[in-house]
């Protein structure tokens, strides 16, 4: 069955929720942000954005994978679809939980940790509450032992899925993979690029196996709380704290370099600034608006591409040519920055944690591993086609983004370089309000204004308009805090390097792999215990070298 509504499932409106139920997350403090509360007896209808009655005729597709039995605590095999045993709800704590769902096969200490996350969710219920976010729907299933459990009902097809994978797949890293090249050489750094496009697309895939264990885990944050305990959620919210930080900085910054190169009379910091008086009425645009313009990320990235692409043919030599290749190397001239390479190559693959909500959200779980395929195929085809062409059209003199090399190269037609001003434009525009709203809602817990808390307040009240006022302020600092730290660290490749080597090695492989290997345990096969094992001290140490390297100075690198 399908949801009823005006231009069927696959609609824009549709694809705009899917993508919004992902971009709530990653969940930057530890709770969940993005769920509230609905009566039992009422259905979520989509193409209204509200609920309506029992009478009502909107349906969601629920996986036959979910009905599979599952052995519990007390070895009664619990069953996630029963006949007349479902409520429709929004997922909250004060709803009730079982423990029925814990897969026998997990380790000791990751049971007692799943058991301790649901207690912690029934001792801190959170207000029903309306979120800017599109919230995730489940079902209350009724067990034969009188427990309930909140099974996550997905939403998404497999093509939203794909579409939200790509979307936080595809980014400006891709535009300093060229430079990665000339650090690295052909040869190591097109193997880097596959192996980074290879193990990523694994613990994506593992990511998905440990949220199996439990189906009232969601988050990426949860998967942390269960392997680690609550410390670890601190950590991992703190981790992508920072990469949303720095993908915001390095958009900046990137908006900066490509706008100063066409009016070179306006300073870099000059247009930073001006990027932020754009950001900051975005950042008050709902986010069931800025949802709908994300599709605009993907196809100025690809324009991107595919214009660079088309410049190379059209330009008849050298700098800048394909017809006449730029000078380049097997192996890197200097080994010295090889190092560099590490950070520049994974930083397009900084999508972990999101892929754990986008899994949750899937209809159809099983088609979970042939989503990842697509995704990975276009991606993976899209940054290696821009690190092949960058580095052979412009060799040495590659800079930290290949666009500043193109918008510097006059002999190409103006209408294109026109067009990749346009693109460069748009991505901070549809990326930053996004990045930022997570950023936004950490800083208003931290101050105690979370939503719930208006529910007690009077409208019109004078302290609600308060407290009103100081969210808007806080906006507007989140916006300033990130064009001031695009103005202190100004190098795009510095900083993409850093959050690659410091974040992309700990968020996309290292922890996914550290989550698998605790709650599995001795359960997983020794050959594949071992290459887990592997890829883990093997991505540590590479992490470590290239943070290193990320604060170097040219002149040591050099001198090395």
């Amino acid at each position: 069955m399908r949801f009823r509504q005006a231009g069927g499932v696959n609609s824009i409106d549709n694809f705009a929720r899917s993508w919004q139920r992902a971009a709530c997350f990653p969940e930057v403090f530890p709770r969940h942000s993005s769920f509230v509360t609905a009566e039992s007896d009422e259905d979520w209808h989509p193409s209204s954005g509200q609920f309506v009655g029992s009478h009502a005729s909107s349906h969601v597709d629920i996986d036959p994978a979910l009905t599979r039995p599952l052995l519990s605590d007390n070895g009664h095999a619990s069953f996630g679809q029963r006949d007349g045993g479902l409520n429709t709800a929004y997922l909250d704590p004060q709803l009730g939980t079982s423990y029925g769902s814990i897969s026998s096969r997990v380790s000791e200490s990751a049971r007692k940790h799943v058991i301790e996350f649901h207690r912690h969710q029934q001792a801190h219920p959170e207000p029903a509450v309306s979120l800017d976010g599109e919230p995730l729907l489940v079902k209350q299933v009724q067990h034969e032992d009188g427990t309930r459990e909140n099974v996550v009902v997905g939403q998404s097809t497999v093509p939203q899925t794909v579409f939200n994978s790509v979307n936080v797949l595809i980014g400006v890293g891709l535009l300093s993979l060229p430079l990665a090249m000339k650090h690295a050489g052909w040869l190591l750094g097109l193997t880097f690029l596959l192996f980074a496009a290879i193990t990523t697309a694994y613990t994506a895939r593992i990511l998905a196996k440990c949220l199996d264990v439990d189906r009232s885990l969601v988050t990426y944050a949860d998967l942390a709380y269960i392997s680690f305990g609550h410390h670890a959620r601190l950590v991992i919210s703190f981790l992508f704290c920072l990469e949303l930080l720095g993908a915001c900085v390095a958009l900046v910054v990137l908006f900066a370099d490509s706008l100063h190169v066409l009016i070179p009379e306006l300073s870099i910091p000059q247009w930073q600034c001006i990027c932020g008086l754009m950001l900051v009425p975005l950042s008050f645009v709902p986010l069931r608006l800025l949802s709908v313009t994300s599709i605009l990320g993907i196809l100025s990235c690809t324009s991107i591409v595919v214009i660079t692409c088309i410049d190379g043919f059209v330009k008849p030599h050298a700098p800048g040519s394909l017809r006449q290749p730029a000078q380049t190397y097997l192996f890197p001239e200097n080994w010295a920055t090889l190092p560099l390479s590490f950070g520049l190559i994974m930083s397009p693959w900084g999508g972990h944690g999101v892929f754990p909500n986008i899994y949750r959200d899937m209809r159809h779980p099983h088609k979970y591993g042939r989503s990842l395929w697509a995704t990975y195929i276009f991606t993976y085809s899209l940054d290696c086609t821009m690190a092949v062409l960058g580095w052979m059209m412009f060799g040495n003199t590659i800079r930290d983004e290949v666009t500043a090399n193109i918008l510097t190269t006059s002999e190409y037609p103006q209408f294109l370089s026109i067009c990749i001003i346009i693109s460069i434009a748009i991505i901070p525009i549809t990326k930053v309000p996004l990045n930022c709203r997570p950023l936004v809602a950490t800083v208003e817990v931290l101050c105690g204004l979370e939503p719930h808390s208006d529910l007690e307040l009077n409208r019109g009240s004078r302290a609600l308009r308060v407290r009103q006022m100081l969210r808007a302020l806080i906006r507007i600092m989140v916006v300033a805090m990130i064009v001031v730290m695009a103005i202190i660290f100004p190098s795009f490749d510095r900083i993409m390097a850093l959050m690659g080597s410091a974040l992309c090695f700990t968020i996309c492989i290292i922890m996914p792999l550290a989550f698998y290997l605790k709650i599995f345990g001795s359960e997983i096969s020794p050959r594949e215990r071992a290459l887990d094992w592997s890829l883990l001290i093997v991505s540590s140490v590479l992490a470590v070298i290239g943070t290193v390297w990320a604060f170097l100075p040219h002149e040591a690198i050099a001198s090395i």
